[in-house]
């Protein structure tokens, strides 16, 4: 399977490209390439008899070496006089049938469809940015003009955006076919400034105009080529290749520990991501055996989310326990298949090595890792489209443990996994037994019919925390069974947080707000979300509920949690969105919480100068603030007491919570109210690292 380069979005921006050409200077007519390099791809389209007009030849060799192969048919035209009478004199003796024209491209002297071939190294580069383009298109224009049907302009070229844009509009418009080769570029010297691949530009004459533009792609010069549609999407493929080819420059030239240079190779046919590589250097000084230089690591399907493969810190600590010099960390996609190690492997190896680092010898072997040496495994099981969060899919994953998880995951921000449970076989499937000895599979796991969600275990690590956080009403005021617990909860997701509560705190009541109803269906169909009448759901807006609540008075709650995601992706703050941390938001939610309420606050914010805006606001409210960071992530669960006589003494609260949290345990442990498990939590264990704000 071939594969297409897609690189990081810094590189897509018109604005880098266009700093990129401003600096190539001088240097950019030595990065077109020789005959050698070039050959393959021009004897392909311009044979020995045809007649060939070379626009803007200069002083290039290229000429003189298609003449010294059998080309003898070539006319060479360049507007400097210099150039012309240096080119002749050089090539009197050694090649009497090479002439050297002075012409203007833009004003030939030829005839109509007097050539079969124009061939075009480096002047539609150079012309492009005259003129606005004028000075182009009136050479484009000449071209057309002296070529026969079934003719070729063959441009060498390193597409700059509105260099190509212009010449395949210009043919396209005409009915011509265009195709475009992009060359793989040769290792270069290390103290060049860049290294590009160099494009080749076919454009063939018809007799009749197309009437459906004739638009291909192809990689190298024998690739196959790939059929495109529009303009746009040709463009788009060769920003890519672009900057594929910066990308390995980069990497061939130096180490940096501290960059998370990363690509996405994608199905040719398709175009559909198939894998993502980041790379991760070692830092300078580190201790790494000569023989390790280089090394791929292929992560198990499902675990890309996990903290280790997707943050700088956690790829920086896999990559210090495998100890290579460099270490090329591989994602693979959804809604791809994957047969095994040994077929990953074939398929990644011829690309990979352009990631190598500096200086590793070509004969070096190349290991592949893996954890299990194994794939993993993902299943589908739904997918679907919310109108207030975009499309989503419903997985079911094996974990590293060995056990099996569902999830949900918002297609907009794929690498974030919004809700997971654990799941278990279903009661049903334990009364079917199958005597029949089945050989085991490479991913051996049970159909999704017989599947359960464990509503036991709370695979978020910072919902154990919300839950433990209860002991603040234990610590203040004991419960028993018989005493009724209330509790607000803003976000519903995959609904575990709240089934757990229903299930295993004793006489409680939960409200869900929920803004998106496709959301309480997801959660209702495959996350063994079970609404009763003790455990009730609210549709629309988490802060319109609050302020309805407060307006109408009355009823009050233990505990208010938020737990809502921030759909807006250029705030610092992921979690909750800003409206729900104003002072006026806060001071309804401490309103309609009793004397012993706690509100429980899920926030995730890396902006370190938000976040201690956010905790000044809170503690404007509640006097009484303990925290408890996740360890891995950047969520952090802040438990806010309203009480005005624990003001003063705030660290004495900690040492209550001990009783508090095996009370707790035992109640969740002894409840089980409707609950097809135990729960998995260890009170006492969340609540050690809590500290006073």
């Amino acid at each position: 399977m071939s594969l297409l380069p897609r690189t990081a979005e810094e590189f897509s921006s018109a604005e880098y490209w266009e700093r990129f050409f401003k600096k190539r200077g001088e240097k950019a007519f030595e990065w077109y390439g020789d005959y050698n390099k070039l050959c393959g791809v021009l004897h392909k389209y311009i044979k020995v008899q045809h007649k060939v007009l070379v626009v803007g030849c200069g002083n290039s060799e290229l000429s003189e070496q298609l003449y010294d192969v059998g080309y003898k048919h070539l006319t060479n035209i360049d507007i400097s006089e210099t150039v012309v009478t240096h080119m002749n004199q050089r090539n009197t003796e050694r090649r009497p049938g090479l002439t050297f024209q002075q012409v203007d491209a833009t004003q030939t002297p030829y005839e109509d469809a007097s050539y079969q071939a124009a061939l075009d190294k480096g002047t539609l580069d150079a012309m492009a940015s005259e003129e606005e383009g004028a000075l182009a298109r009136n050479m484009l224009t000449e071209v057309g003009r002296v070529l026969s049907v079934g003719g070729r302009y063959v441009c060498v070229t390193l597409a700059q955006e509105s260099v190509i844009k212009l010449a395949v509009e210009h043919f396209v418009q005409l009915g011509w076919a265009v195709r475009l080769h992009c060359l793989q570029e040769e290792s270069g010297k290390e103290e060049d400034s860049f290294a590009l691949p160099v494009f080749v530009l076919v454009c063939t004459k018809f007799r009749q105009p197309m009437p459906t533009p004739i638009l291909e792609m192809c990689l190298g010069e024998d690739g196959a080529p790939t059929r495109l549609t529009q303009v746009t999407e040709l463009l788009s493929a060769v920003r890519e290749h672009q900057a594929y080819s910066v990308l390995k420059k980069r990497l061939r030239t130096g180490t940096d520990a501290s960059s998370n240079l990363s690509l996405t190779l994608c199905h040719t046919k398709t175009g559909l991501p198939r894998y993502t590589l980041t790379v991760q250097d070692c830092p300078p000084g580190a201790k790494v055996p000569r023989s390790n230089q280089f090394a791929i690591f292929i992560v198990p399907q499902g675990s890309e989310t996990a903290w280790l493969y997707s943050s700088s810190e956690g790829r920086r600590q896999l990559a210090a326990s495998a100890n290579f010099r460099r270490l090329v960390i591989v994602a693979m996609h959804r809604n791809q298949e994957y047969t095994d190690m040994q077929a990953v492997q074939s398929e990644l190896s011829p690309m990979v090595m352009d990631l190598a680092p500096p200086g590793m010898p070509a004969n070096q072997q190349v290991p592949f890792l893996s954890v299990g040496g194994d794939l993993g495994w993902r299943e589908e099981v739904s997918r679907g489209v919310s109108e207030l969060s975009g499309e989503y899919c419903v997985e079911n994953v094996k974990g590293e443990d060995g056990e099996l998880y569902r999830r949900l995951v918002f297609l907009s921000n794929a690498a974030l996994v919004q809700s997971e449970s654990r799941l278990v076989p279903s009661a049903s499937s334990h009364k079917k037994k199958n005597k029949k000895k089945v050989k085991p599979t490479a991913a051996p796991t049970p159909p999704s019919t017989s599947l359960s969600v464990d509503s036991g275990f709370l695979c978020c690590a910072h919902h154990e925390v919300m839950v433990a956080g209860l002991t603040m009403l234990r610590a203040r005021t004991p419960l028993n069974k018989g005493v009724p617990v209330s509790v607000l909860l803003v976000g519903l997701g995959g609904g575990g947080l709240p089934q757990f509560l229903r299930d295993f705190v004793p006489d409680v009541t939960v409200e869900v707000v929920e803004l998106d109803p496709v959301v309480m269906e997801v959660a209702k169909e495959w996350f063994g979300f079970r609404p009763d009448d003790r455990l009730t759901v609210t549709l629309g807006d988490g802060l319109e509920r609050i302020c309805a609540l407060e307006k109408e008075g009355g009823r009050l709650f233990d505990v208010i949690m938020f737990d809502v995601d921030n759909k807006d992706s250029t705030v610092g703050m992921s979690c909750p969105p800003a409206a729900f941390v104003e002072t006026s938001t806060l001071q309804k939610v401490c309103s309609l919480l009793t004397t012993r309420g706690v509100f429980i606050l899920n926030l995730v914010c890396r902006d370190s100068v938000l976040r201690k805006s956010v905790l000044e606001r809170v503690s404007s409210v509640f006097p009484t603030i303990l925290s408890r960071k996740i360890e891995g992530e950047v969520n952090e669960v802040l438990l806010c007491s309203r009480g005005e006589d624990e003001t003063q003494d705030a660290a004495r609260i900690l040492p209550s919570l001990n009783q508090a949290a095996k009370s707790l345990q035992s109640a969740l442990c002894s409840n089980r109210t409707g609950a097809n498990s135990s729960p998995h939590i260890d009170i006492a264990e969340l609540l050690k690292d809590l500290k006073v704000e």
